[in-house]
């Protein structure tokens, strides 16, 4: 059986992962307004990735004899200035999550839960990859300005999902 501060820890962020998805979801909206289907597609594999997430999250609640809490969230912001400022606002989103994760893994240690420290530890991983991949990102847009955008579109639209619940 999970404790409860802990169980309370991972429902909050279960939430925070589909509200996540819908930060990207939201963000792809946005770009298909800008006609790059490159991107568009980077966010919707982001998008899938994000619900992914909350899926470990809710067979691990599960698995630990918790229960899972579902709520609901703000609506996401729908309008942004650039493609620039979209990947600058998801990089911050992202530290976010890292925070949060960072959290979770701290009150694990703190209640000598080693199942939730051991299942933790993928998520750090994620959050490594998360924040380079935005922050790469963002330096290619920054280096290739508009007119290499849709180069860059190109690229991003080789992007495919890989469920991690598959692996």
């Amino acid at each position: 059986m999970m404790n409860k501060r802990l169980e309370d820890a991972i429902n909050e962020q279960l939430n925070f992962e589909i509200e996540s998805a819908h930060v990207y979801l939201a963000m792809q909206g946005y770009i298909a307004t800008l006609g790059l289907p490159g991107f568009e597609n980077w966010l919707a594999v982001q998008y899938q990735e994000e619900l992914a997430h909350s899926t470990k999250f809710m067979k691990y609640i599960n698995e630990r004899g918790g229960r899972v809490l579902i709520k609901g969230f703000e609506d996401p912001r729908t309008d942004y200035k650039s493609v620039l400022e979209v990947f600058e606002v998801a990089l911050n989103h992202e530290f976010e999550v890292t925070a949060r994760i960072n959290n979770i893994m701290k009150i694990a240690h703190e209640e000598s839960d080693y199942a939730t420290i051991s299942f933790m530890g993928w998520f750090v991983d994620e959050q490594v990859e998360e924040e380079d991949n935005f922050s790469t990102l963002i330096d290619k847009i920054k280096l290739v300005k508009d007119a290499g955008l849709y180069m860059l579109d190109k690229e991003l639209a080789t992007r495919v999902f890989v469920d991690p619940n598959q692996a």
